[in-house]
C-alpha cells in the first residue's frame, strides 16, 4: 500500500472529527452563543447540508483539474471553513462557517477514493479505499472524544482551531506524498462526468447506499435512549460505549476492504445481511449490559464491512467518469443519515418501543439488499445485449461514456 494513502487518511481524520464533535459541544456552544439547544441543533445540519450541495458541485466544478491540485484545494477550503468557525461572532455567521466546512466534505472523498485506487494494482482497489476511510473511523474512536475533551475545558472554539490544525498537516502530507503522475484530470471532462450520473446502475447503487447506511442511522441516532432506557447504562458511562461502536466500525472497515477485493459483490450483500439481523436482533441484545455493548461493538462493524464495497460498487457503475459519481456517493451517505434518523423518529413517535428504530433499520437493510440485487441485475441484462450485438462486454459502466478514453491507459500514456 502506497504511502500516499497515510495523507488521504490524514484528511479523512479532520473530516471526520469535524462532522461528528458538534453533537459533543452542543451545550458549550448554545450557552455560549446565549441560544438552546434545539437551535444549536441547526449548526449540525448545516453542516450536512454542505456536504450534500457541495460534494456533486465540487467534484463538477473541479472535473477538468489535476485531482491532486482538487484535493490539496479542498482541505484549504476545509482549514478556512474551520477556522471562521472558531472565530465566529454569532449564531448566523457560525451556522454559515458550518455549512462552509461541510462543502469539500463529499468531494474530498470521493476525489481521494478515485486516486487511491488509481495507485494500487486492481486487486487492492477496496483495501485503498478502507485505508482512506480508516481516518474516518479512527475519528470516532479518538478523534471526537479528545476534541470534544479539548472543548469542555478550552472551550469549543479551540477545538475548530485543533482541527483547522489537523487540515494544514493534511494539506503538507497530500502535497509531499500524493505522486503527479497519478493524479490527472478526469478524461471525461465535466460533460462526461454529468452524463455518467445518467446512468440507471449509478443510481441504483446511490439508492444502495441510502438504504443501506440509512439502516444504520436509523438506530444510531437513537442509540443514547437505547442503552439507558432499555439496557439500563448510566447516562454518563454512553461516551465509552460509543467508542465500541467506533472500534467496532474500524475494524469493519479495514475486514470490508480486505474482503471485497476477492468477492466485492458478496461483501456488500453479505455485510447488508449482517446488519439487519444485527439491528433485528437489537431489542433482544438491550435487555442485558455486556449484550448490549456486544450489539454496539457489532452495529459499527457490520455497517462498516459495507463502507469500501459500496463506494466501489459506484465508481464501477460510472467506471470512465467516477469522480462525480463517487463524491455523490458521499452526499448519499449524508442524505442517508438524515433520512435514516427521521425513518428511525418516525418509529418512536408511533409508541412502537424505545428499540423500535433498530427494526425500522432491518427493514431498511433489506430494502438496500433488494436495490443492490436490480442493480446487479440490470447488469447482467446489459452485459447480455451487448454479448448478443457483438461488443466487447467489459464493464457496465463504461457504457455511461464509453467514447471516453479510459484513464489507466491516460496514465500508462
Amino acid at each position: 500500500m502506497p504511502l500516499a494513502l497515510l495523507a488521504l487518511a490524514v484528511g479523512a481524520f479532520g473530516i471526520g472529527t469535524t462532522e461528528f464533535v458538534m453533537m459533543g459541544l452542543l451545550p458549550d456552544v448554545a450557552d455560549d452563543l446565549h441560544i438552546s439547544i434545539p437551535t444549536a441543533g441547526h449548526l449540525v445540519s448545516a453542516y450536512a447540508l454542505g456536504v450534500v450541495i457541495g460534494a456533486p458541485l465540487l467534484a463538477a466544478l473541479t472535473a477538468r483539474m489535476s485531482r491532486r491540485t482538487v484535493l490539496i484545494g479542498l482541505m484549504a477550503l476545509f482549514v478556512a471553513g474551520n477556522a471562521l468557525s472558531a472565530f465566529a461572532p454569532g449564531y448566523e455567521s457560525l451556522l454559515a462557517a458550518r455549512f462552509l466546512s461541510g462543502l469539500p466534505h463529499g468531494a474530498f472523498f470521493g476525489v481521494g477514493a478515485v486516486v487511491a485506487t488509481s495507485m494500487v494494482a486492481p486487486e487492492r482497489k477496496a483495501r485503498s479505499v478502507s485505508l482512506m476511510f480508516l481516518g474516518l473511523t479512527v475519528a470516532n474512536v479518538a478523534g471526537v472524544p479528545v476534541a470534544t475533551l479539548m472543548g469542555q475545558h478550552l472551550g469549543w472554539r479551540a477545538t475548530f482551531l485543533g482541527v483547522s490544525a489537523i487540515g494544514l498537516a493534511a494539506i503538507a502530507s497530500l502535497a509531499l506524498l500524493i505522486p503527479h503522475d497519478h493524479t490527472h484530470a478526469s478524461p471525461a471532462g465535466l460533460r462526461g462526468e454529468l452524463a455518467a450520473l445518467k446512468s440507471l446502475p449509478v443510481w441504483l447503487a446511490l439508492g444502495t447506499t441510502v438504504a443501506g447506511f440509512g439502516a444504520l442511522f436509523a438506530a444510531y441516532s437513537y442509540i443514547t435512549p437505547m442503552l439507558t432506557g432499555a439496557a439500563g447504562f448510566d447516562p454518563a458511562s454512553v461516551t465509552l460505549l460509543l467508542a465500541l461502536f467506533g472500534v467496532g466500525a474500524t475494524a469493519g472497515n479495514l475486514l470490508g476492504g480486505r474482503l471485497a477485493d476477492h468477492a466485492m459483490r458478496g461483501t456488500l450483500f453479505g455485510g447488508l445481511a449482517a446488519l439487519g439481523v444485527v439491528l433485528a436482533l437489537f431489542p433482544l441484545m438491550m435487555r442485558a449490559e455486556w449484550s448490549a455493548a456486544l450489539a454496539v461493538a457489532l452495529l459499527g462493524m457490520a455497517a462498516f464491512v459495507t463502507g469500501s464495497p459500496l463506494q466501489l460498487m459506484v465508481m464501477d457503475k460510472a467506471a470512465a467518469a467516477p469522480s462525480l459519481a463517487s463524491s455523490a456517493n458521499q452526499a448519499a451517505f449524508n442524505l442517508a443519515n438524515a433520512g435514516g434518523a427521521w425513518i428511525g423518529g418516525l418509529a418512536l413517535a408511533a409508541g412502537l418501543g424505545v428499540t423500535s428504530p433498530a427494526l425500522a433499520g432491518a427493514v431498511l437493510a433489506v430494502l438496500g439488499i433488494a436495490v443492490a440485487a436490480v442493480a446487479y441485475g440490470v447488469d447482467r441484462r446489459r452485459a447480455a445485449t451487448l454479448k448478443q450485438t457483438g461488443a466487447a462486454p467489459g464493464s457496465t459502466g463504461r457504457l455511461v461514456a464509453a467514447h471516453v478514453p479510459q484513464e489507466n491507459e491516460r496514465s500508462r500514456r
